[in-house]
């Protein structure tokens, strides 16, 4: 079986000694190619190539921002569901790791290998639906507003030698969170063919349960939502302390629902729409793509076939 391993050197969990370890392991089975990504883009640019070249299996070796690449990559070259695809592998090596984790990989990278070379030598795997914004594909979130802000101060902090941690995750959506509640709510969402709904300030979009983790606490933002249905979605009515609050410690308790009178809480949604008065930032799978007046979701099923 021909693979190539996309290896991010930069991820958080990433090392040299690990990536040989990986590498080898990987190599003792499968006809190998490595790449290490020199620069963003280079993943989806290895992931393209790779399908035009008819590579049967892709493997991403890095955090969430590296599948996603990969996963984009894919399909720029090839479209979603198609059996000559790849078959996509995750070893993690990010801080979060969270597609990984709701696929129920280990989050160790020499464990995850030996899982992945199990599923290669039995043939197991699983499809996976996707998300789309506009034409972004993710794996697990997407947003417009809070989060989105969230996302890009974490990455203006690391481009400053900050290491990202939980605890400046925390601190960090805490200061957008007391900005964000002094302005005017620029967003209209609509959710299918229902009526628009105006005036909110966040729109948070699910393609799996977790939405993400703090640290090894999950935050459930959507429970009905994995990769078997469509797109959760989530917009809170309004950011006054308490109900934010509210959201936040059921989100982080378990698989409670957030209080439904306080928000607005869909599953299996096939498409929405959010549009803002003011351009806004969109982040997908934690990576922030620049500000949008309009963004369309799609739910893909059955996109991409993953080893597990």
């Amino acid at each position: 079986m021909r693979a190539v391993l996309v290896v991010n050197p930069q991820a958080t969990s990433t090392t040299a000694a690990g990536r040989d370890v990986i590498a080898h392991a990987l190599a003792s089975e499968l006809k190998l190619d490595v790449v290490e990504t020199q620069h963003w883009g280079h993943a989806a640019d290895t992931a393209r190539a790779a399908v035009e070249d008819g590579v049967d299996l892709l493997i991403a070796h890095g955090g969430d921002g590296t599948v996603n690449e990969v996963v984009n990559g894919m399909f720029s070259a090839g479209e979603p569901g198609e059996k000559t695809m790849p078959t996509l592998g995750v070893v993690p090596g990010g801080s979060a790791n969270v597609f990984a984790r709701a696929l129920g990989l280990p989050k160790d990278p020499v464990e995850a290998t030996h899982r992945l070379l199990r599923a290669v030598a039995d043939g197991s795997g699983r499809w996976v639906g996707l998300g789309k914004a506009d034409d972004r594909w993710f794996t697990f979130n997407a947003g417009v507003g809070w989060d989105a802000e969230v996302v890009a101060e974490v990455e203006r902090q690391r481009s400053r030698g900050r290491n990202v941690t939980p605890a400046l995750y925390a601190r960090t959506a805490l200061s957008c969170y007391f900005r964000m509640a002094h302005r005017e709510p620029l967003i209209s969402l609509r959710i299918g063919d229902e009526k628009p709904i105006d005036r909110l300030h966040s729109v948070f979009v699910s393609n799996t349960d977790p939405w993400t983790y703090l640290g090894s606490r999950p935050v459930r933002m959507s429970p009905e939502t994995s990769f078997d249905t469509g797109l959760g979605v989530f917009a809170p009515h309004n950011m006054n302390a308490y109900p934010v609050l509210q959201h936040v410690a059921q989100m982080l308790r378990g698989r409670a629902k957030p209080h439904s009178r306080n928000s607005i809480q869909r599953a299996d949604v096939g498409y929405l729409r959010v549009t803002c008065t003011e351009p806004l930032r969109l982040q997908v799978d934690g990576d922030c793509l620049g500000e949008r007046s309009a963004i369309e979701f799609f739910s893909v099923p059955d996109a991409v076939r993953v080893a597990v």
